[in-house]
C-alpha cells in the first residue's frame, strides 16, 4: 500500500578504477568501472501534498536551485508525480565526482514508487536523466559498463573503510573528458571470480591492473587533486589513494573505522578548508 511519508539515502557513488573505452557518434563515452558506495551522503524525503515543490538545506546546499534544472525535479517529473512535497538534505559536494546528484535522483525514484506505489520509469528513462543514475538506483558494487547501462553485480568484496576529500575545486567532467588524450583504452582485465578476500588483494590488483583514466586530465586542470591524492597515500594505514570518477573527490581505502578516522582526523587538521569525510563502504 502507498504510504504518505518516506525518506531514501543517497549514498556517494565511488569508482575504484575508470577505464574509457571508446566514444559513441553521439558523443557519449563509453566506460568500463568498478563501482561501489559508502555510508555517507544526501538524503531525499517525500510527503503527498497538492502540486510539486522542492525544498533544500545541509551543509552543502549553497547556491543549488530548487528549480525544473534540478535532477530531483527532473525524476519527479520522470515519475510523473505532481503533488508531493520534497525535501533534499545535501551533505555531499556538488559535481565532485561521486554521484551527488545522480544520487540524489535515484532516491528520488525509489521515494516516489514507495510513496505511490507506482513501479519505476523504464531503464531508458533512467538513463536519459543523466549516465551516474542507473548505477546509482541499483545501489550496490558493480561493474559499469557501456554509457553507464550495463550493470553486473561484482565479487565478493572485503569489508573496507573510505575517506574521502574534496579540495573544493570544481572540475568540469566536460572539460576533463575534452582533455583526454586517447578515448579508445583498454577494458578492465578479468575480474577475480572468488572476489577479494582483503584490503590487501583488492588494493593490489585495483593498483596493478587498473587505472582512472580521467586522472591525468583533472590533474592538468586542477593539480590539487594530485595534491589530495598523496595527502591521502601518506596517511598512515592508507592502501590505496585514488580520484573517484572525473574529480575533484579522491577516496583512500583503509583496513578499519580506527584508521580511516585517524587518517580524516589528520587531513582536517592539515587541511582545514578540504571537505573530508569517511565511512564504510556499504557491501
Amino acid at each position: 500500500m502507498p504510504t504518505k511519508s518516506v525518506t531514501e539515502p543517497a549514498p556517494a557513488k565511488v569508482n575504484l578504477c575508470l577505464h574509457v573505452t571508446g566514444q559513441r557518434a553521439d558523443g557519449y563515452h563509453l566506460l568500463d568501472s568498478l563501482v561501489v558506495f559508502v555510508e555517507v551522503g544526501d538524503r531525499v524525503s517525500a510527503r503527498a501534498d497538492l502540486g510539486f515543490s522542492l525544498s533544500i538545506d545541509g551543509p552543502e546546499a549553497g547556491g543549488i536551485a530548487p528549480d525544473g534544472s534540478n535532477l530531483v525535479c527532473r525524476a519527479a517529473a520522470a515519475m510523473g508525480v505532481v503533488d508531493v512535497a520534497v525535501h533534499l538534505l545535501k551533505s555531499l559536494p556538488v559535481a565532485s565526482g561521486i554521484g551527488g546528484g545522480s544520487a540524489d535522483a535515484a532516491a528520488t525514484l525509489r521515494a516516489l514508487a514507495r510513496l505511490t506505489g507506482q513501479p519505476l520509469p523504464p531503464a531508458a528513462a533512467v538513463l536519459a536523466l543523466g549516465a551516474d543514475v542507473p548505477v546509482c538506483l541499483a545501489g550496490r558494487p558493480v561493474r559499469m559498463q557501456g554509457i553507464g547501462e550495463l550493470l553486473t553485480p561484482l565479487p565478493p568484496l572485503p569489508a573496507v573503510w573510505m575517506v574521502l576529500v574534496n579540495p573544493r575545486v570544481m572540475v568540469p567532467t566536460p572539460r576533463v573528458f575534452a582533455a583526454l588524450a586517447s578515448r579508445s583504452n583498454p577494458p578492465l582485465p578479468e575480474l577475480p571470480k572468488g572476489g577479494w578476500p582483503n584490503l590487501a588483494t583488492l588494493a593490489n590488483w585495483l593498483e596493478q591492473r587498473t587505472r582512472n583514466d580521467l586522472s591525468g586530465p583533472a590533474h592538468g586542470l586542477a593539480p590539487v587533486v594530485a595534491d589530495v591524492e598523496a595527502a591521502l597515500l601518506a596517511t598512515v594505514g592508507c592502501a590505496l589513494a585514488r580520484m573517484s570518477g572525473s574529480g575533484a573527490t579522491c577516496f583512500g581505502l583503509y583496513p578499519d573505522e580506527t584508521a580511516a578516522k585517524a587518517a580524516a582526523a589528520h587531513l582536517r587538521s592539515a587541511h582545514p578548508g578540504w571537505w573530508v569525510a569517511e565511512a564504510a563502504m556499504l557491501s
